[in-house]
């Protein structure tokens, strides 16, 4: 996928028997985020900026969604200890993460092994790609997506 593509319709579980659709956010720009767990001490930092920063999301016209391969009941206990206030996709097949492209070979300890890259991705509400962060350092990331939606022509 590269920025200006139309981006695939994916769906993906949000709850039981809830799911959520890319194109029944269109109209929108939509902040998909790309994490490797919950609960983790950076992952959970990040969720903790998406959150802090939702109104200034929301007064933009952005709908934030996190991304990871944990499970429902995962995500769930994340969201109520974080509080938060944006949908997590539950990626257990990895589409999302292989539509994107962020499953990588990384290095933990010495030890290789396949893993999500911290990556988070700009939808417009024309359904195209409209930027992409990689390898996302997590201080200031929140602030650098929301000044790009500002940057947005209007």
């Amino acid at each position: 996928m590269k920025v200006g593509n139309k981006v695939p319709d994916l769906r993906g579980a949000v709850g039981d028997d809830v799911q959520i659709r890319l194109r029944d956010l269109a109209g929108k720009y939509v902040v998909v985020y790309f994490y490797p767990k919950d609960a983790t001490p950076g992952c959970t930092l990040e969720a903790q900026d998406f959150r802090d920063r939702q109104k200034d999301f929301a007064r933009r016209g952005a709908v934030v969604l996190g991304v990871s391969r944990d499970s429902l009941v995962s995500h769930d206990k994340f969201k109520l200890k974080q509080a938060l206030n944006f949908e997590l996709v539950a990626d257990t097949d990895e589409t999302w993460c292989n539509a994107f492209d962020v499953i990588h070979e990384k290095v933990l300890y010495g030890k290789r092994h396949l893993g999500v890259v911290r990556s988070t991705f700009l939808v417009g509400p024309d359904g195209k790609l409209k930027h992409e962060w990689r390898g996302v350092k997590i201080k200031g990331h929140a602030d650098a997506v929301l000044a790009v939606l500002d940057a947005e022509p209007k």
